[in-house]
């Protein structure tokens, strides 16, 4: 199977630690998050990654070049990007995309199984499929509740609001490709409204593993906590957690 991996992003909310590095080569352990996730998706049967490079793209290749120790065999290619073309523009610039792909961010930490969310794909016939996670937003204050003439019908104390979010892991049909034009900046929420215009069927995937973004500073440290504690969560099968 093939992933393709987006690793374009200066990740300036990571700021400073993306000053001197990309934000996919940041360390988690003794690794930096893209070689966790590459292990991960070569224990499920991925070997044919490709990485959408930007920002300090020669340092991401440097690293895959000579780190040579225990990584899986696959097969790793690169495009580049000229200039940023969106969270979805970039997959128009890679050739070979002729079967079910999936997609990915390079800064996700999760425990999540990528060959059951492209079963759960394709056994429902979907054209695209979102990971999403139900997160918790905790509000820290009293909300009132009223009607339209501000009477107060309710108080709730600092409740908390569920919303399903992405989780910046997708699966793809080739078929979507058509609705991405070369050379088009397009980020994923506006491919998801062509697709849902054009009629095409969109369902999302519920992540109820582990899963963390590390785009802020707080988040990462969440993450490098987590990953400490339980290495072997991350790396099934055991690739490489000792290493």
């Amino acid at each position: 199977m093939k992933a393709v991996i987006l690793a374009g992003g200066k990740g300036t909310r990571l700021a400073p630690y993306t000053t001197i590095f990309p934000k996919p080569l940041v360390p988690l352990g003794h690794r930096p998050i893209l070689d966790i996730i590459i292990r991960q998706l070569a224990y499920y049967g991925f070997d044919d990654i490709v990485l959408t490079v930007g920002y300090l793209a020669e340092l991401i290749q440097a690293y895959f070049q000579t780190a040579n120790e225990g990584l899986p065999d696959v097969r790793l290619t690169y495009v580049k990007e000229r200039e940023p073309l969106g969270t979805a523009g970039s997959l128009a610039l890679i050739d070979g995309l002729n079967d079910t792909f999936l997609v990915m961010n390079g800064d996700v930490l999760t425990s999540l199984n990528y060959a059951e969310m492209v079963a759960f794909h394709r056994a429902n016939g979907n054209a695209l499929t979102i990971g999403i996670y139900h997160k918790r937003i905790p509000i820290d204050l009293g909300v009132i509740e009223m009607d339209d003439s501000g009477a107060v019908t309710g108080y709730l104390e600092k409740p908390e609001k569920v919303y399903p979010v992405s989780i910046g892991i997708y699966v793809y049909e080739p078929s979507v490709l058509r609705h991405i034009r070369r050379g088009e900046h397009l980020d994923f929420p506006e491919l998801v409204e062509r697709l849902l215009a054009n009629g095409e069927k969109v369902m999302g995937y519920r992540c109820r593993d582990y899963w963390l973004d590390i785009g802020n500073p707080g988040d990462y440290r969440r993450a490098q906590e987590q990953f400490e504690q339980m290495p072997e969560k991350f790396l099934p099968g055991g690739t490489g957690a000792g290493r």
